[in-house]
């Protein structure tokens, strides 16, 4: 209904001579603009996640966020430890479990994201379970996904 009425009032103020030819293109650009964009409910996905003391946690995040930055704004992930949305910027609280159900409809790990896991290991092993939040793309296939985060290391904790 709202879409209507700024339509048949962008109609008419086209008509009209007196309106700057701005407002004109600003009524436009809102009419067309506003029916093609998603509401924030659609792209809301749900996850669980817990923590290293076995509290499950949940979870909103965004399609097309990181699961880093749901992880961050849930506040379960310090926000200092991972400044940057770059690999580069990876530290241990990057890292994340993802039950098993779920590793199938990941895309695979890249060679950057198992550098950075292997360099961020205690033993120095991959752990088939491990991804980076940083690395993982929220999306509605993800919806309902359990991630564990691991316990906090010596090193890391301030």
């Amino acid at each position: 209904m709202a879409v209507a009425n700024l339509q048949r009032l962008s109609s008419q103020v086209h008509r009209l001579p007196s309106v700057s030819f701005f407002s004109k293109s600003l009524i436009s650009r809102t009419s067309t603009s506003s029916s093609s964009t998603k509401k924030v409910a659609d792209r809301i996905v749900r996850l669980s996640a817990i923590d290293f003391a076995g509290k499950k946690h949940e979870v909103v995040g965004l399609a097309g966020q990181t699961l880093l930055k749901a992880l961050i704004n849930t506040g379960l992930v310090d926000p200092e430890s991972h400044r940057l949305e770059e690999i580069d910027a990876c530290a241990a609280h990057c890292e994340v479990n993802i039950a098993q159900e779920w590793l199938d409809k990941l895309p695979p790990r890249s060679y950057d994201e198992e550098y950075v896991l292997v360099r961020n290991s205690r033993a120095r092993v991959l752990n088939k379970h491990s991804r980076l939040g940083c690395q993982v793309l929220l999306d509605h296939d993800l919806e309902g996904m359990v991630v564990a985060l691991p316990e906090p290391r010596p090193w890391d904790t301030s």
